[in-house]
């Protein structure tokens, strides 16, 4: 029976498919697709039956009106009667259903929906349920659990045929309540929304009631065969490993990473039936596209191999994988279509856990949560019996389905800084923050390190929600202190796996005459512009030249650097110092494809920091003039009569971070409105 037209009808389905997706042992990210009938009216006025269905290549956890489809029902019922349809003739054929060509393409699994007589239908992938879809017992233990409420369907990919035989199958079956697809998911139903969405869960608790009666919690995965590392020394490791095995992943394409040690992936990693269980496919298809079809598991005893050993065994594995992937690739492609980056999307490595890899950290992050649910599921499989999944064939034809691949064309372009990692000193100052906003507009990871530790982190959120999660984190950072100085490059290792663009930034500023500059402020001017400088350019190098694949280093100094300011002793001596360090580094990082390059700004007097703290008053009395009156001093002087914003200064930092300064290092940029006397000479 069809719902009659309502207005909220749709709505109830976004409601109903944002619940589901709630849950990601319910629905995977990605993953899944939600429907319901109705009556519309089209075009003309004339009322239709209509299917409202999820689109391609959205997550049903963040969906909205806009992601769904309208198609006339009474177009798409007719196919039950073919034979046969390709998914070229399928897709074309339902673009011609659509109530407006303005919606999105509707989900490959559209004919499940439309085929199955009822109102509301939910297509899931929980974890209970593919836990008995991937047992090799499945069907056994399907008929002691659910008995005749049940169709078993074998695995078919999605398309027309398998969309046909589960609506053949339900009608012959008019009293079942679900569809369990092998090594796929679920199928449930109901006559309202919310009826759908109790049905869906009722059945996949018990499910999970039925697995958890069975389990040996002593035995899962064999019990364990490597212990977790204490979790200071795992992270510790983990982030001397990360930018080794970041430099690797991105031969071909830039990577960032993710890192995660949750007790579920340190008990799998070091269990004794990982290192075959983790090699014998993907949990489900909606994993495989995101997790490939196996991980890469690391063979690594902490006990006996040391850090030296597992960075040995990573490169032997990770060349490896690359090269079993290519071979995979050319034994199945059979028409025009390029290879997928080849390395892996999850690491795993007993007593350390679990390093996903991705374009950015929410694919990163994806790959590592799928795999999470994988392990969920290959526990409930070998409670139940053994773990099957898609043999190599079956896994290409998903993983290179031109359906599938059609939902990569709908992700935007690449920004410029793409997956590239920003590490900005002073980040959530000034020049800092502004900084931090033009990199994040074109792509890149930004790590804000600021001495202010919740202004660091307040930008990081705001940063967060303009451009998704995972674009930034705020570190703390006293860039004269050398612990915290490891300290804060070690989090930004463990946030996104390494660094390619560090911006130098965090300063002070004072003014004095020479007379009455203190040792005190000569040493804080020194230890804050000098010393600081040199330590957080020291570790970004290091991790530049472990990950092997070049960077950026971007000094801010000041026209100070190169102009004896009056009355700046101390603060004209430390920026030179600056300057030089930058020229020196340009030197030793040739060799690595490191540019370091140096941008000298003047008079940014809007938004600074500095320039709202005593540096103003003292610059004031220097020139013999108000505070009020230094904007306007300022612009007077320069050649161009203009004053410098944070956003001025940002775009030359950009400059440099991007390609687009790719062929220059150990330059000077000056950003100060034209300055004769500071001009470089």
């Amino acid at each position: 029976m069809l719902a009659t037209q309502d207005s909220t009808v749709l709505q109830e389905l976004v409601d109903r498919s944002r619940r589901l997706a709630s849950d990601r042992s319910v629905c995977n990210w990605g993953g899944g697709n939600t429907s319901a009938k109705t009556t519309m009216r089209d075009h003309l006025g004339r009322e239709v039956q209509v299917m409202w269905v999820k689109g391609s290549g959205s997550d049903l956890a963040e969906a909205t009106e806009k992601n769904f489809t309208a198609l006339r029902l009474d177009e798409i019922l007719p196919l039950m009667e073919r034979d046969a349809m390709s998914d070229e003739e399928m897709v074309d054929y339902l673009a011609h259903c659509m109530m407006d060509s303005k919606h999105p393409r509707s989900s490959i699994e559209t004919l499940l929906h439309a085929f199955l007589p009822f109102s509301h239908v939910d297509h899931t992938h929980p974890d209970s349920i593919i836990a008995i879809c991937c047992s090799d017992n499945g069907r056994v233990i399907a008929q002691e659990l659910f008995g005749d409420r049940a169709v078993w369907v074998p695995y078919m990919r999605p398309g027309f045929a398998l969309s046909k035989r589960i609506g053949e199958a339900v009608r012959n079956h008019p009293n079942c309540e679900l569809v369990l697809m092998e090594k796929h998911g679920l199928l449930t139903w109901g006559n309202t929304s919310d009826e759908c969405y109790q049905n869906t869960l009722r059945i996949i608790q018990e499910a999970a009631a039925y697995i958890e009666q069975h389990v040996d919690r002593a035995r899962v995965f064999g019990g364990v065969r490597i212990e977790a590392l204490p979790e200071a020394e795992r992270r510790g490791v983990a982030a001397e490993v990360l930018p080794f095995i970041r430099g690797i992943v991105t031969e071909l394409q830039g990577a960032v990473l993710t890192f995660d040690d949750s007790p579920e992936f340190l008990a799998f990693a070091g269990s004794h039936d990982a290192p075959t269980l983790s090699q014998i496919g993907a949990a489900c298809p909606d994993h495989l596209v995101h997790t490939k079809r196996k991980p890469l598991f690391v063979d690594w005893n902490p006990n006996v191999d040391g850090t030296d050993g597992l960075k040995e065994k990573l490169r032997a594995g990770l060349i490896s994988y690359r090269d079993e992937y290519c071979a995979y690739y050319e034994r199945h492609v059979d028409f025009d279509v390029p290879m997928h980056d080849p390395f892996p999307r999850v690491i795993l490595v007993p007593g350390l856990g679990v390093i996903g890899t991705g374009k950015n950290k929410k694919m990163a992050n994806v790959a590592v949560d799928l795999y999470r649910r994988a392990i969920a599921v290959m526990r409930g499989a070998t409670t139940l019996g053994n773990f099957v999944s898609l043999d190599e064939k079956e896994s290409f034809d998903v993983e290179y389905w031109p359906l599938e691949l059609y939902k990569l064309t709908l992700a935007p372009p690449e920004k410029e800084l793409a997956r590239k990692v920003a590490y900005i000193t002073g980040g959530a100052g000034g020049i800092g923050s502004a900084s931090a906003r033009r990199m994040a507009a074109e792509g890149a990871h930004i790590v804000v390190a600021d001495l202010a530790a919740d202004a660091a982190d307040r930008l990081a959120r705001e940063l967060n929600a303009q451009f998704g999660e995972g674009t930034a984190v705020g570190v703390p950072l006293d860039v004269t202190d050398e612990a915290a100085v490891l300290r804060s490059f070690r989090e930004a290792v463990l946030a996104y796996g390494g660094i390619d663009v560090f911006v130098s930034n965090a300063g002070l500023a004072s003014s004095s005459p020479i007379v009455e500059t203190t040792i005190e402020d000569w040493n804080r001017n020194v230890s804050v512009l000098g010393t600081g400088y040199f330590l957080t350019s020291r570790e970004a190098f290091r991790c530049m030249v472990e990950q092997g694949r070049g960077g950026s280093i971007v000094f801010v100094t000041s026209k100070n650097a190169i102009y004896a300011g009056k009355d700046a002793a101390a603060y004209s001596a430390a920026k030179a110092m600056e300057n030089h360090l930058a020229r020196c580094l340009a030197v030793e990082g040739g060799v690595h494809g490191i540019r370091v390059n140096t941008v000298l700004p003047d008079a940014v007097l809007q938004g600074s920091n500095i320039w709202n703290s005593a540096w103003r008053e003292e610059r004031a009395r220097a020139y013999g003039i108000a505070p009020e009156e230094l904007e306007e001093h300022y612009r007077q002087r320069t050649i161009l009569h203009v004053n410098i914003t944070t956003d001025d200064i940002a775009e030359g930092i950009l400059f440099f971070a991007s390609n687009r300064s790719a062929k220059t290092t150990g330059c000077m940029l000056t950003i100060d409105g034209g300055v004769a006397a500071a001009f470089p000479r």
